[in-house]
């Protein structure tokens, strides 16, 4: 595709050498504009953006809501596009957006966007692979991404929201001492803005439940059943994820009231 597109595409980052090459590929041949936005990364992410024609920029990390909104203020042009840099842009999606734009209405406010999940070795999505429609190309004189501290989600106030057919191909996982990594400052970050938000009740059922629940929702919802050792081996991470942020949040929730606690009670007076 030679036609540059009218649209802004921004991408947090953080230590994602091995992704963001793909996902700059993806859209820098059609986008109008790129914004690159990283928060620190020790290894070479910020060098291999910086070998494109993509703006890249620093900004240290706030959240991912603020750190969004933060990239989409950089953008110059009205739509823009949120991707991840574990995502990539097919070329089917990226000519659909080349005429959903064009054609688009005054009261167009955003697209929703197809994202597929892929497991290590795919190269195209398998017929059974899951995928999820989300907001992803938005129009900023509608909407705005949140400044929520761990949900990315853009908020739309008015228009119309239509659905595209063309897909966001989705590789998570690296490693598993990355996707571990990930877990553990994912689930900490949702503790810490539970209780900073003043939400200091937990259910004790969910602690019971939500492993298994979980795991049959990823594993037969999402038809994992159908792929493999990876596909059992993901849906218990999904799980062990998923018990992992109420656990820790429920740690966060004692911690927070025995502070509180030893704060009101008067100190003693040495004898």
């Amino acid at each position: 595709m030679t036609q540059r597109i009218p649209i802004s595409v921004y991408i947090i980052t953080k230590n994602e050498e091995a992704r963001i090459e793909r996902a700059l590929r993806s859209v820098l041949d059609w986008a109008d504009e790129v914004i690159v936005v990283d928060s620190g990364s020790t290894d070479a992410t910020v060098e291999i953006a910086s070998r494109t024609s993509a703006k890249v920029l620093h900004r240290a990390w706030d959240g991912y809501g603020p750190q969004k909104r933060f990239a989409e203020e950089q953008c110059r042009n009205e739509w823009v596009l949120n991707i991840d840099a574990d995502e990539e842009v097919s070329p089917e999606l990226a000519a659909e957006m080349q005429l959903a734009v064009n054609s688009a209405l005054e009261n167009q406010a955003a697209f929703r966007i197809r994202v597929t999940d892929m497991l290590p070795g795919e190269s195209t999505p398998k017929w059974h692979a899951y995928s999820y429609n989300i907001l992803r190309l938005y129009n900023r004189d509608f909407g705005r991404m949140s400044d929520h501290r761990y949900q990315d989600r853009v908020e739309v106030n008015g228009g119309v929201t239509s659905t595209l057919r063309g897909r966001i191909y989705h590789r998570s996982f690296i490693s598993w001492k990355a996707t571990l990594e990930k877990i553990n400052f994912y689930t900490s970050q949702v503790a810490m803005e539970r209780v900073a938000s003043g939400r200091l009740r937990l259910s004790s059922i969910r602690l019971w439940t939500e492993f298994p629940l979980t795991f049959l929702k990823i594993w037969v919802g999402r038809r994992y059943a159908l792929r493999g050792s990876m596909g059992l081996a993901m849906s218990v991470t999904v799980a062990y994820l998923n018990l992992m942020r109420l656990v820790k949040t429920q740690e966060a929730i004692a911690n927070s009231v025995q502070a509180a606690t030893s704060a009101s009670q008067p100190e003693r007076k040495a004898a």
